[in-house]
């Protein structure tokens, strides 16, 4: 019991219950049960939008992980995301089978660029254990990897963004290349089944839906979790004085490495669950602007809070849904402008603006 209370108090378990009511009872029933018809259905397209954004906030809670409670700024997350993404895009491809546009076994791009058969890098892809363990061991490993050298190496602060920047930018242009053996520009779309169950259907939709708000509710408390421990703690001290928090006997790199590393397993499960729900991965997804964007939706929703990383991707990824259709040549001058104000105005983000309104409403109604 004393775990649960040190997680959150009795509102905060409130308000996740009821986020569990709806994701998991209230919009399963509306979009199955409800006839197209009513205006209480919720369609495919708000299934597909709300489990893209809920994907989205995943990636926004381990990216403040690291940035908001270790003061880790990496540039580097969309890559993390993007190699969750085709790990899960790969064993799609090979359920495609014989039904693609070749009739081959082989997926239909390697058929058009006269490959003979599978690259070493696709070996296992068709089994579904084994692409549940690439989602994880790709993201994690060259996270570790990465880390390990640039941490040893003191490199922080401003620079490490640079690198990781520089990092997602180099595998981009490597997965742009059709010899790679990932699809090229094109990526990996037209996919069909999932497990034996058709894709397009709504019932594999909304469970694909459910299992993605699971995801999150289960990523919202490990992150509450951990830094309400010790280890978060002293993710927290680093951030306020690195060199303070050494000469106290702590090994600061095995740490920022533990959380970097936990970091990029969480955004490559979030491109896993992203994938089939969206229906395409391609290296546009590795764009150094996409890493740059997580940064801002952390960044509007309050850094260091957990829950405003999820309110920063909710709203900005709604913003974008709605000016892509409106307005889609204002989209990047209404994300610039959204950053500049929340920068000068909102340093805490709305969350910390909806805190100092309610201390501000509690102390005048006493």
């Amino acid at each position: 019991m004393g775990t649960f209370s040190r997680l959150y108090g009795a509102t905060g378990w409130l308000a996740l219950g009821i986020a569990a009511l709806v994701i998991f009872v209230l919009f399963p029933v509306l979009s199955l049960a409800v006839p197209p018809d009513s205006a209480f259905h919720v369609s495919s397209y708000w299934v597909t939008l709300l489990g893209k954004i809920m994907c989205y906030a995943i990636v926004a809670l381990a990216m403040d992980l690291i940035w908001g409670y270790c003061g880790i700024l990496s540039l580097g997350q969309g890559l993390f995301f993007a190699l969750g993404g085709y790990a899960m895009g790969m064993y799609l491809m090979r359920q495609i089978g014989g039904e693609g546009q070749y009739q081959s076994d082989l997926p239909d791009f390697m058929v058009f660029l006269d490959w003979k058969e599978l690259p070493w890098t696709w070996w296992m892809s068709d089994q579904f254990w084994w692409a549940m363990i690439l989602v994880v061991a790709a993201p994690g490993l060259l996270a570790f990897v990465f880390g390990y050298f640039a941490f040893r190496s003191r490199v922080k602060g401003v620079y490490f963004s640079i690198i990781t920047q520089a990092l997602t930018f180099a595998a981009m242009l490597l997965f742009f290349r059709n010899a790679t053996g990932f699809g090229g520009n094109n990526g990996f779309t037209d996919f069909k089944r999932i497990l034996g169950f058709t894709i397009a259907t709504p019932e594999t939709r909304m469970a694909l839906f459910a299992i993605t708000g699971a995801a999150l509710i289960g990523t919202l408390l490990l992150g509450r979790w951990i830094v309400t421990s010790k280890f978060g703690r002293v993710l927290a001290a680093i951030r306020d004085a690195e060199s303070r928090v050494a000469s106290c006997g702590y090994d600061t790199v095995h740490y920022k490495l533990a959380a970097f590393t936990l970091s990029a397993v969480l955004c490559g499960i979030a491109g896993a669950l992203y994938v089939p729900q969206v229906g395409i991965i391609n290296p546009g997804e590795m764009s150094p602007a996409n890493s740059i964007e997580i940064a801002i939706w952390v960044a509007v929703g309050g850094r260091g809070t957990l829950v405003g990383a999820i309110a920063g991707a909710g709203i900005v990824n709604g913003a974008k849904s709605f000016f892509t259709q409106a307005f889609p040549e204002f989209w990047l001058y209404f994300l610039g402008l959204l950053f500049i104000l929340v920068t000068l105005f909102l340093p805490q983000g709305v969350v910390g603006l909806a805190r100092k309104l309610r201390r501000r409403w509690s102390g005048g109604a006493a």
